[in-house]
């Protein structure tokens, strides 16, 4: 096992934000993210990506997140190629990315639209999703009803929807489009792209497709994300060799005799991998909070939990998940908010 540290450190912020309120205290939150940082551990025991990312967060925190080329050039200085020589495949390691092809949904996601299982309909034909290649992530419908997956930036008609209260309409768009643009277009012009909750009306939308022609649904998929939630988009894959090019391949390993460029390989393959710890640090951040209403007690624990809630929220949207964890510092007289003093404003 071999350790390397990153120079910044983690934060374990005790914050406060509010809810009902006008936040004064948006940079800070800017700087939460700017300050986790990351240790990596390569870990040189041959394991399946599950046993990897298993092993990662009962020893450290997760497999490891790659943010930039800084920290691909620090991994590439870390390993040892000569412990990396197996049966076959040598030199690959697990990372913390993954396809999740199991994430299908709508892109009308209000709840109250589906009841029960309608949300999870599918009508997917023989052999389909197959992910082809690894690269398809948007649903269609063929003409005979049959749903397929493919890759969003085919050009595909349309069928939207127009929800009126309890109606539902489908309307039929003779403007190839991505899916991308498709759902834009939808949503600018009626409801959304088209939800189907069941096979009635999956006979509906079949009445309005033209012969011979699949159209884009409202049905998409993630797709490849971090094991710890993480938002990073930084992706650094093995282009010239195609990569990501597997249908069955959804795990990502770094190749460290390709410079540590990824590759998506079968997650049963078992090989080293990567973990990653974050050094604890706490830190108190003070945050003035202006009252939109000078009846709201900031100290009433209803109120205090929809400011934790909120705040929690702020940071998972700024990418900063599973390394944050957040607490109430409360003062000698047991509140955690106290009215600031006019002096104190002229002053600050």
């Amino acid at each position: 096992l071999y350790s390397h540290r990153v120079k910044e450190t983690k934060v374990e912020h005790k914050t406060m934000e509010k809810v009902l309120l006008i936040i004064t205290a948006a940079a800070g939150l800017c700087a939460v993210s700017s300050l986790t940082a990351r240790q990596y551990h390569v870990v040189y025991e041959l394991k399946n990506m599950t046993e990897a990312q298993s092993y990662c967060r009962e020893k450290y925190t997760d497999l490891a997140t790659i943010d930039n080329m800084e920290d691909v050039n620090l991994l590439n200085s870390m390993v040892d190629l000569s412990k990396m020589i197996y049966t076959e495949y040598s030199y690959l390691a697990w990372i913390g990315l993954y396809d999740d092809v199991n994430s299908w949904r709508w892109s009308l996601s209000d709840r109250s639209f589906y009841t029960q299982e309608e949300a999870e309909f599918r009508n997917w034909a023989s052999g389909e999703p197959d992910n082809y290649r690894g690269r398809e992530h948007c649903g269609q419908m063929k003409d005979d009803g049959e749903w397929t997956d493919t890759g969003c930036e085919s050009l595909r008609t349309a069928v939207c929807m127009d929800v009126r209260g309890s109606n539902v309409t489908f309307v039929f768009i003779n403007n190839p489009m991505t899916w991308t643009e498709a759902q834009s277009y939808c949503r600018t012009h009626h409801t959304d792209l088209a939800s189907v909750r069941n096979m009635e009306e999956n006979q509906r939308v079949t009445e309005v497709i033209p012969s011979g022609q699949s159209v884009w649904i409202g049905l998409f998929r993630d797709s490849w994300k971090w094991s710890d939630g993480s938002n990073s988009s930084f992706r650094y894959w093995n282009e010239a060799a195609g990569e990501p090019n597997g249908a069955k391949e959804n795990c990502a390993a770094a190749d460290f005799k390709s410079s540590g460029k990824w590759e998506d390989r079968n997650c049963d393959q078992r090989r080293a991998f990567i973990c990653y710890s974050v050094p604890v640090s706490k830190k108190v951040v003070r945050v003035r909070l202006v009252k939109k209403s000078s009846s709201l007690d900031l100290n009433d624990p209803a109120v205090m939990e929809d400011i934790f809630r909120q705040l929690k929220q702020k940071l998972k949207d700024k990418g900063v998940n599973r390394d944050v964890k957040l607490s109430w510092k409360k003062q000698s007289d047991g509140k955690v908010f106290h009215k600031e003093k006019e002096t104190e404003k002229k002053t600050t």
